[in-house]
């Protein structure tokens, strides 16, 4: 079967991003009973048109987090680094033929209710083909999530000419230790994938620990 259009497209990409960019990988575990009780009681709230996703919450926390590791808001440009002013989030979108990443622009500035609803007008648009150029170029940072296929872990290929991407997996009930006594919590495992020419491992397992953070305040998500 020949090749399609898009297919060439992301063999090129991620071939060109695994040979010229040298990645390592930075895995955390995150606690996301608070997050998870959150977005049940802000879905329970509306009015069933717009619900709030657990991507929707990494997203949010990621784009808060990002302001604080401007390093992995970040290209790699030769004899430079570019760091970023403003947060224009990939979210990686899965296709028929391939995937897509259109991105919700300034997120770092947009509300977890604001990004819900244009990732879910996004995503209906690439699943249509009718995305626009700009609505799918710009993005500095790239949000990859497979939870919802039960994904317990995985590492993700950085989106050129991007620094970083994150792995979300799936949320899952197991064993956890909380003030001494074993108890059942729903734990969420994420991966940010970098590269070594723009950053260090310091400083993404810091990124991590906020990113944790946040997602385990999740009050947060809506200041």
């Amino acid at each position: 079967m020949p090749l399609s259009r898009m297919r060439q497209t992301i063999a090129r990409r991620m071939a060109e991003s695994k040979q010229q960019a040298p990645h390592f990988y930075v895995t955390m575990a995150v606690h996301m009973d608070k997050a998870m009780e959150l977005r049940a009681n802000l879905n329970a709230l509306g009015d069933g048109q717009l619900r709030v996703s657990v991507n929707d919450l990494v997203v949010k926390a990621t784009a808060i987090a990002l302001r604080k590791h401007p390093n992995l808001n970040a290209s790699f440009e030769g004899d430079a680094i570019r760091f970023h002013g403003a947060v224009h989030m990939a979210i990686a979108v899965a296709l028929e033929d391939g995937l897509i990443t259109p991105v919700v622009r300034d997120a770092h500035v947009k509300s977890l209710l604001q990004i819900a609803h244009e990732a879910r007008e996004l995503a209906e648009l690439a699943r249509a083909g009718r995305l626009a150029p700009d609505q799918y170029q710009g993005g500095t940072f790239t949000v990859s999530n497979l939870g919802m296929f039960g994904v317990e872990e995985f590492s993700a290929i950085i989106n050129p000419p991007q620094a970083a991407i994150l792995a979300v997996s799936a949320v899952q009930d197991e064993a956890v230790v909380r003030d001494g006594q074993l108890t059942v919590g729903k734990v969420m495992r994420v991966t940010v994938s970098a590269d070594h020419r723009v950053a260090d491992g310091a400083q993404v397992a810091l990124f991590l620990q906020d990113l944790k953070q946040i997602l385990e305040n999740p009050l947060r998500l809506l200041v």
